[in-house]
């Protein structure tokens, strides 16, 4: 599979301030790739250096054979941008909205029509196309502005946190329609923090902390980072004379790689092949913990996520 987009060696600096760090990938034509990290790690820099908004202070950027610091013209017919910045016009319809972004690549006549209606159906707003967006929901501004950005059938595709402050029903529109264009051909770069999006979509994910890239590889691939690790949740309410948990005995039951307390939640990652919970269980009842629920899961990307970093994307 050939590469649509080559970075090499990428800077950028703001003043003294590193936001991107020598950093290098390649997207394969075909695939989606996951951009994934907290905010600040670098990923709406990364965005927007490849939608050709800000230029690098170093490093080699390929397009769709194009060199992005000589041919930037041909890059932007290539390209889709979808920003998490809605651009789009509250007070025309969303047909004209998406056939005024479809005129700026010279379409016309039944092709222009064309592209128009499959944008929004891919969205599933053609029944809307005569509406305002000033009268849709976040979410429906959210799949707007997907169409605008896509009308033109473009080869690669940008998206910059394309779900942000949306209902989960809208969440899960963007979703299949990401699928469905990568069905028809697209190649998709998509920025998120949500763990569950980019498992749910991306062939291959590149995660991202200060202006890193810290792992880089398939769902899988990243998930045997944690060796098949397992997390116990105990839902616990503490002594009233007792309201801090010593995590110190937790720790040193053989076995337990982390302690983490997400909520009221405790959660303890365990090597599976010295798998004692019984003696955590110990560990936690020795200090008057009632333990009011306990479930058991296998490591997701947000463990992965926390042994590269020890920090949760939502922090």
């Amino acid at each position: 599979m050939n590469n649509i987009v080559e970075v090499k060696n990428l800077v950028k600096h703001y003043y003294k301030k590193i936001a991107v760090d020598d950093i290098s990938f390649e997207v394969k034509k075909g695939e989606i790739l996951g951009l994934l990290g907290p905010n600040g790690a670098g990923k709406s820099t990364i965005i927007n250096i490849l939608a050709t908004v800000l230029s690098p202070s170093n490093g080699k950027i390929i397009i769709s054979d194009h060199d992005l610091q000589k041919d930037v013209k041909q890059i932007k017919q290539v390209i889709g941008i979808v920003p998490q910045d809605l651009a789009i016009y509250e007070e025309i319809s969303a047909e004209k909205n998406v056939r005024f972004f479809a005129g700026l690549y010279n379409f016309k006549g039944k092709e222009l029509d064309t592209r128009v209606r499959e944008a929004l159906e891919l969205v599933q707003l053609y029944d809307r196309k005569d509406d305002k967006p000033k009268t849709f929901s976040g979410g429906m501004k959210r799949r707007l502005n997907i169409a605008c950005g896509i009308v033109h059938c473009p080869n690669l595709i940008i998206m910059d946190e394309p779900t942000v402050g949306i209902d989960p029903q809208s969440r899960n529109h963007i979703l299949e329609s990401i699928k469905t264009l990568k069905a028809n051909g697209a190649t998709v770069i998509y920025s998120t923090h949500y763990m569950e999006e980019v498992e749910a979509i991306s062939d291959r994910i590149i995660i991202m902390n200060e202006g890193k890239i810290i792992a880089e590889g398939t769902k899988d691939e990243l998930k045997q980072k944690t060796n098949d690790e397992i997390i116990y949740s105990f839902q616990l309410t503490l002594n009233q004379n007792n309201q801090n948990l010593n995590y110190a005995p937790i720790h040193q039951v053989e076995g337990v790689t982390r302690v983490h307390l997400n909520e009221e939640i405790l959660e303890v990652t365990v090597d599976p092949s010295k798998d004692n919970l019984s003696d955590i269980i110990l560990a936690l009842t020795k200090q008057d913990c009632k333990i009011q629920n306990m479930s058991s899961k296998k490591a997701s990307l947000e463990t992965v996520f926390l042994e590269l970093t020890g920090r949760s994307l939502r922090d």
